[in-house]
């Protein structure tokens, strides 16, 4: 194809997809079915994973329960079978050590099956500066935030792309849009799991798998307690996320094959801002917002949760 042609199509498109994108701001697409989907979460103990587990059975997706917590895992199957129709199952699983997802997700493999929707949600925060922090929690926070996510897709993405469908679900923050005070380790573990999930969704197009979606999230502080402590300085702006909101967004997301979703709404302006503001500009705007001094009240998730 010459230079024109190739030129004419991708403006023809461009306008398209930009249209398209309007379009389904005012007129949200069709939601799919989840019922007799296969679907993983991790971390699925509490805050979050647990919401997600529920309300996936509750539309009638098999569900199956990663945590480390054995007493939280007991809790979520509990609640998911209470509240769903779906089935239940779980496992204890350290989503830091890789051979121990590859046995497990053996385990699910054939007790269960193959694995339809995937989401890699579960997530630690040291809350500390960086000469602060043990060597031993950084690189604990690496493997369970970001090397998680390549083992798990190592192990469930294969039959997605055999079957061409499923969908991979990444659950990772603002602060992986934007460096912070005192979540240097935090930030660089997200910012790695958001390229990672950009690049596989590239290699699905590329491998013309249009059957298997992605989903990126990006949410502000949640009050499920792994940031307990934490206070936004303008809460009306930039609230701390209510955890029932952000699993019921994070399940339209997926639903409507929504490929990247930030809450709340204005983290979409604060990134396109970053991304032409001066270093000077864009580091003014985030003092006002309180990026600086959110973390000085942290406390975390107690050690037993």
């Amino acid at each position: 194809m010459n230079f024109f042609l190739e030129t004419l199509r991708c403006i023809v498109l461009f306008v398209y997809y930009l249209l398209e994108s309007l379009v389904f701001l005012v007129v949200p697409g069709r939601k799919k079915n989840v019922s007799g989907e296969i679907v993983l979460i991790t971390g699925a103990g509490s805050g979050i994973g647990r919401i997600l587990a529920i309300k996936f059975a509750s539309l009638g997706a098999t569900v199956v329960l990663w945590d480390i917590n054995q007493e939280g895992l007991n809790c979520a199957v509990r609640l998911a079978r209470e509240n769903g129709a779906g089935r239940v199952h779980s496992y204890i699983c350290d989503c830091s050590k890789r051979q121990d997802i590859y046995r497990v997700a053996d385990q699910v493999k054939k007790e269960v099956g193959d694995v339809s929707i995937l989401i890699n949600n579960a997530g630690i925060v040291i809350g500390k500066r960086f000469l602060d922090s043990p060597d031993s929690l950084l690189e604990k926070t690496m493997e369970v935030n970001t090397m998680a996510h390549f083992w798990t897709y190592k192990a469930f993405l294969p039959a997605m792309i055999a079957a061409n469908h499923g969908h991979l679900v990444s659950i990772t923050s603002c602060a992986g849009l934007c460096g912070g005070n005192q979540v240097s380790d935090y930030c660089a573990s997200k910012f790695a799991a958001i390229g990672f999930a950009e690049s596989i969704d590239m290699e699905m197009r590329a491998l013309r798998k249009t059957g298997v979606k992605t989903t990126i999230v990006c949410p502000f502080a949640i009050n499920t307690g792994m940031f307990d402590g934490v206070k936004s300085k303008w809460p009306r702006l930039a609230p701390v996320l209510d955890p029932e909101y952000v699993a019921e967004r994070i399940i339209s997301a997926v639903r409507q094959n929504q490929e990247v979703l930030f809450i709340p709404r204005i983290i979409y302006a604060a990134h396109f801002l970053k991304s032409f503001l001066p270093v000077k500009a864009t580091v003014l705007l985030l003092d006002y917002m309180g990026a600086f001094d959110m973390m000085n009240t942290f406390k975390g998730r107690p050690k037993n949760e």
